[in-house]
């Protein structure tokens, strides 16, 4: 009957998909059934400029509020749903542009690079974007020999391992889930799988980026996932992606890093979320005109950069 539903459900969305003119995106780290009906799969940034190349007048976005945020920076002319208005990233509510604004008072002429899981507000008052996957090519690119980076510790301390001539300034924000993953997971996963590769997000703690063999966003975990001899890979992320990791190498074994890795907020959506979405065209994310300029700036600087794998 559960599965009778569904398909309904489904059938549903695609009616109004298409009656709507409505792209619908997924990230990464959302229930399997949403990722399946998704037009498009992936990292919020690359989410969002996918969705502005296509010619939907509606963009769904399945994700948290930052994300739906930056779809609607990068296509203005369109209207953008988010499921459930109370998916928020708890990372990106670890800061404010208030906060920023004092900072940047305190410590004058630094500037601020802002990790793109951040909302509109915060982006408006940073010098330039990053991501987990060019957050390294993003700093370099940087003349100055101090930065002020927001809102991850953990990634900002990542990048300036690899940065060394800089000295970072680091807001105390982290990612809730990937602090449940322990260095004694991957210990244990080594042990219980001895020819596995271990792939962690540089979102997770020091001492589990120093046990990895690999530290890479969600898209390079999913590139290294398909170009990887290893038949065995441990992944240190939030549990979510282990779906598409399955379904596009159906040949490996996918191992979670810990089975807590997991995001109370990206589970919030679910099928019949996003075909309330589509029926009553809401919840509606929008941002000021002002704020949306100052932060489009942010991601350009960062787009004219490049993105790193």
């Amino acid at each position: 009957m559960a599965v009778h539903g569904e398909t309904k459900i489904r059938d549903k969305i695609n009616r109004l998909r298409q009656e709507c003119r409505a792209v619908i995106l997924a990230h990464n780290y959302q229930l399997g059934e949403v990722q399946d009906i998704a037009d498009f799969v992936g990292d919020s940034l690359d989410l969002s400029q996918k969705a502005a190349a296509t010619d939907a007048a509606v963009i769904v976005f399945c994700g948290v509020h930052f994300m739906a945020e930056t779809a609607a920076i990068l296509c203005p002319d369109r209207t953008v749903l988010l499921p459930d208005p109370d998916a928020s990233c708890p990372m990106a509510n670890m800061i404010t542009a208030e906060r920023i604004r004092e900072r940047k008072k305190e410590l004058p002429d630094r500037p601020v690079v802002c990790y793109i899981n951040s909302s509109a507000e915060v982006k408006a008052e940073s010098d330039i974007c990053c991501t987990s996957a060019n957050g390294v090519k993003v700093v370099e690119s940087i003349d100055a020999p101090e930065i002020i980076f927001v809102p991850d510790q953990y990634l900002g301390h990542y990048i300036s391992t690899k940065v060394k001539n800089k000295r970072f300034i680091l807001w105390p924000g982290f990612c809730p889930t990937h602090l449940r993953i322990q260095p004694e997971d991957i210990h244990r996963l080594k042990v219980k799988y001895p020819l596995a590769k271990a792939i962690v997000h540089p979102e997770c703690h020091p001492a589990v980026i120093t046990l990895a063999d690999e530290v890479l966003s969600t898209s390079g975990m999913l590139r290294y996932a398909a170009e990887t001899d290893a038949r065995e890979i441990i992944v240190g992320t939030e549990v979510g992606l282990i779906h598409r990791l399955k379904k596009e190498n159906p040949t490996k074994t996918f191992i979670h890093a810990t089975e807590q890795a997991v995001c109370p907020n990206m589970k919030k959506i679910t099928l019949e979320k996003v075909l309330w979405s589509l029926e009553s065209m809401a919840p509606r994310i929008t941002v000021p005109e002002q704020v949306s300029l100052k932060a489009r700036q942010a991601v350009d600087k960062m787009l004219a950069i490049g993105r790193s794998q």
